[in-house]
């Protein structure tokens, strides 16, 4: 039995250049995160709390907050600036993967390269696609990956637009001729600063992000090359079922 935690990746909204006045969020839209057996949920969580609290000690104490409630945000963690400078990230990030490998886990990401027009863009649409494209490939490592079989609960990061990303969760499950029979309940919603593998799942995403920004437009953002060259076999390694749409040659 597995949970997945979830984050978004990229941007919802249309794109049209990086360099663009407006609409030069992301290239990209998608979901990305952790893949963990039920049994080793508790061992991951504790351990990422402990180093969350040996990294930002210090910004943690200055808060004021129950260091169980802070959190550092995957956008802020993994900037340019830090992954160049600080040694301590890039090593974190590889302790990082290696300890979802070593619980028995993967990293999950789906996404897809942002391609309509700013008139024609639904984003409503694009999020219900890629949540049933992640439901749907979780299934499939369940049904097939999986040594014993097994099913998946599915935790996702909150949203405004809760009932409907339900209810397509609801009809993906019970799709008619194509049910998606291992997940065991429809996805629930929480708050992440009080879920440490939520947390750890938004700094997946985070660097999912930027990686696949380079895939889809690399000659729009040459500068985050250093995001490829650091971390990209490592998360290439890590993963399981995960892909992002492009039009470039088709991403890892």
């Amino acid at each position: 039995m597995y949970i997945a935690y979830l984050d978004e990746f990229g941007h919802i909204g249309p794109f049209v250049n990086r360099d663009a006045e407006k609409y030069n969020e992301s290239p990209v839209f998608g979901l990305a995160g952790i893949i963990l057996p039920i049994c080793e949920v508790r061992g991951f969580g504790t351990w990422f709390f402990q180093r969350k609290q040996d990294l930002f000690r210090s910004e943690i104490d200055q808060s004021g907050s129950h260091p169980a409630i802070w959190e550092k945000k995957g956008s802020r963690l993994y900037t340019l600036e830090n992954v160049r400078q600080h040694r301590y990230i890039r090593d974190f990030t590889n302790r990082f993967f290696s300890k979802i490998e070593n619980s028995g886990g993967h990293v999950f990401y789906v996404g897809i390269e942002k391609k309509s027009a700013v008139e024609t863009h639904q984003p409503n649409e694009l999020y219900g696609s890629i949540l049933r494209e992640a439901i749907k490939r979780i299934d499939q490592f369940c049904e097939h990956d999986c040594f014993d079989g097994g099913g998946f609960f599915l935790v996702l990061d909150e949203h405004p637009r809760r009932e409907s990303l339900i209810t397509t969760a609801s009809q993906a499950m019970y799709r008619v001729g194509d049910p998606r029979r291992n997940l065991i309940e429809l996805p629930f919603q929480v708050e992440s600063h009080r879920y440490q593998t939520v947390q750890a799942a938004d700094w997946v995403a985070a660097l999912v992000g930027r990686i696949a920004a380079t895939w889809t437009k690399p000659e729009q953002y040459m500068d985050w090359k250093p995001f490829r060259t650091y971390f990209e076999a490592r998360l290439t390694k890590a993963q399981i079922r995960s892909g992002v749409r492009t039009t470039q040659t088709p991403a890892p």
